[in-house]
């Protein structure tokens, strides 16, 4: 599933075509995605201009006068801006026609995405519980350890629960426990402030890195001008299980952790 950098890197490709366009039309060739798609998006958003392309965790939001349309991409999502003549092909669900011709196509062959409705001065459900961004001011190592105390569940399910902060995915938070120097079966309350703040630092140096890399190639993320992204090739741990680690020459170690792999090293990580 595409993670933040990868969201982020499509919210930058995307924004310099949409934002000030007006919308001429939507087109639904389907009625569903994850979920159903709401009826404001073909009869609200039509005529609307779009004032921002934002992010908010993994998704994207168009926003208008009347209100935001909120796009997540799923498993296998892309978003394009192309020619209003350009052929379909297989898993086009929709297309937003713009003022200028052109028009932005949501393709999701496996159809986890979402095309979803937020009305002006409301907030959707699915994103009312969420952390910070970890990119912001308001996350740093004193926020993750006033948030840890007390939790018994491992650094890396505490560090990728979306109402900690968002967007900390599988790749970035074991990427960015490496560099903190962290294992991440630790308990999340016995992490100290010190080392919190090591891991705060790292997540910011690896997203930011990431995102300027063009997030990471893996299955299906390709960015909106077609580009892989290209920050796989530099993955420290992550993937990497069986491998010499690239920092002490140790063979790293695998597990699953809340369900997801996880790759570590268990002498450079404690």
């Amino acid at each position: 599933m595409p993670e933040l950098p990868e969201v982020e890197t499509t919210r930058r490709g995307l924004a310099p075509h949409l934002e000030g366009r007006r919308v001429h039309g939507v087109i639904l060739r389907r009625p569903d995605l994850r979920w159903p798609i709401p009826p404001e998006i073909e009869r609200e958003l039509p005529g609307q201009r779009i004032e921002a392309v934002r992010r908010r965790a993994k998704y994207l939001l168009l926003d208008t006068a009347a209100g935001s349309a909120v796009l997540h991409l799923g498993m296998s999502g892309s978003l394009r801006v192309l020619p209003g003549d350009t052929p379909l092909r297989a898993h086009d669900h929709v297309d937003i026609s713009l003022d200028n011709g052109r028009l932005l196509r949501f393709n999701d062959p496996r159809r986890f995405g979402c095309l979803l409705w937020q009305p002006a001065g409301h907030t959707h459900e699915l994103l009312a519980d969420l952390g910070p961004e970890p990119l912001d001011d308001a996350f740093d190592g004193d926020y993750l350890f006033a948030r840890s105390r007390g939790r018994s569940a491992p650094v890396k399910t505490f560090l990728m629960d979306q109402r900690i902060v968002v967007g900390v995915g599988n790749i970035y938070a074991a990427e960015s426990l490496f560099l903190a120097g962290i294992n991440p079966l630790r308990e999340a309350g016995k992490v100290s402030r010190e080392r919190y703040q090591r891991l705060g630092d790292a997540v910011k140096q690896v997203l930011g890195h990431a995102i300027n890399r063009g997030g990471t190639t893996l299955r299906d993320f390709i960015s909106p001008d077609g580009a892989p992204g290209y920050f796989e090739q530099e993955l420290l741990v992550y993937g990497r299980e069986g491998e010499p680690c690239k920092q002490c020459g140790r063979v790293l170690r695998h597990a699953n952790i809340g369900q997801r792999a996880s790759v570590w090293c268990g002498h450079c990580q404690r």
